[in-house]
């Protein structure tokens, strides 16, 4: 099993250090996604990821839609791959679909490759027409330990609270 000398497992990443995204049938999809083992799923702790150069293509009009997509999330026992993320984003330039749907593709997709405790994804989109289209969803896994959903709650509200401000919200 290939690993990191910190312990980080590697062997199943393909897509890291080549740089090239297969072409995706149909668009973008959470097998895009590549994932490793989370090394600390005991401990809730938020991973917060941006892509500033998000564009898309109305489906009405064909014409580019810009904008930057966060995707925050409390791992479980998975992590996603950053590189894969971005690669992942640049299978949107040529994906027809309003943005409240592809932000809630974006948090399903997310679900699906990782299965995190928790899930938000901010779509917040360049004004058109004068007006700005920020769209919001979000996802929290049913835990069988009313404990640890509470303390993923509280971490989910703390990182609301005190870190989310300073990043991607202004």
């Amino acid at each position: 099993m290939a690993m990191t000398n910190g312990g980080d497992q590697t062997a199943q990443l393909t897509v890291l250090g080549t740089g090239r995204l297969p072409q995706p049938e149909g668009g973008p999809s959470a097998s895009l996604l590549e994932v490793f083992p989370n090394r600390f799923p005991h401990r809730p702790y938020v991973v917060s990821m941006a892509f500033p150069e998000y564009t898309s293509l109305c489906p009405v009009t064909g014409q580019p839609d810009f904008g930057t997509i966060v995707v925050e999330f409390i791992p479980d026992q998975k992590c996603v791959e950053s590189k894969s993320f971005k690669l992942y984003m640049f299978a949107y330039r040529n994906h027809q679909s309003f943005m409240e749907s592809i932000t809630n593709t974006i948090l399903e997709d997310f679900v699906e490759a990782l299965d995190p405790m928790w899930c938000r994804v901010k779509g917040l989109f360049s004004p058109r027409g004068a007006t700005y289209l920020h769209v919001f969803a979000e996802h929290y896994k049913k835990l069988d330990d009313p404990a640890k959903a509470e303390e993923v709650r509280q971490a989910v509200a703390d990182w609301k609270r005190e870190a989310a401000p300073h990043t991607w919200d202004k």
